[in-house]
């Protein structure tokens, strides 16, 4: 008795990945109006003290959170890493480097507009100005 063994191939379409949106830099005007304490963050997060894990998730439920609430414009706070000697096995200074790492991501895209890093008057190097996306309503 022979087998006859048929390849059967499927078609399979994908739908296509809708691209992240890019990222835009804070507008010239806004960053004047920073620097000159005419407008202010509306929300802030101090991730200082929390591990990667931590830090990750705290903001982007912050994230979240705080484009449900219309929030436009927030403060990042990741620290400096200071000059001291880190132990054995640690880094300083690691939020400083993950956090625009993880604002870039494509996951943080439909929350994120932007990012730059803060004025010295709310923490210079050791923050960043987030600009938010305005949260989508689905239609019917």
């Amino acid at each position: 008795m022979e087998t006859a063994l048929i390849a059967v191939t499927a078609k399979v379409e994908k739908s296509p990945v809708p691209a992240a949106p890019p990222l835009a830099p804070i507008e010239r005007r806004l960053r004047t109006q920073l620097r000159r304490g005419q407008q202010g963050v509306e929300a802030a997060i101090d991730l200082h003290g929390m591990r990667q894990d931590e830090a990750h998730l705290a903001l982007r439920s912050f994230l979240r959170r705080e484009q449900a609430r219309g929030t436009r414009l927030a403060l990042v706070v990741t620290g400096k890493g200071g000059p001291a000697p880190a132990l054995f096995g640690e880094e300083r200074g690691v939020l400083r480097r993950m956090v625009p790492h993880w604002l870039r991501l494509p996951e943080m895209r439909g929350l994120v507009l932007g990012f730059e890093e803060a004025e010295q008057r709310h923490g210079g190097s050791g923050a960043l100005y987030v600009r938010l996306r305005r949260l989508r309503e689905h239609g019917p």
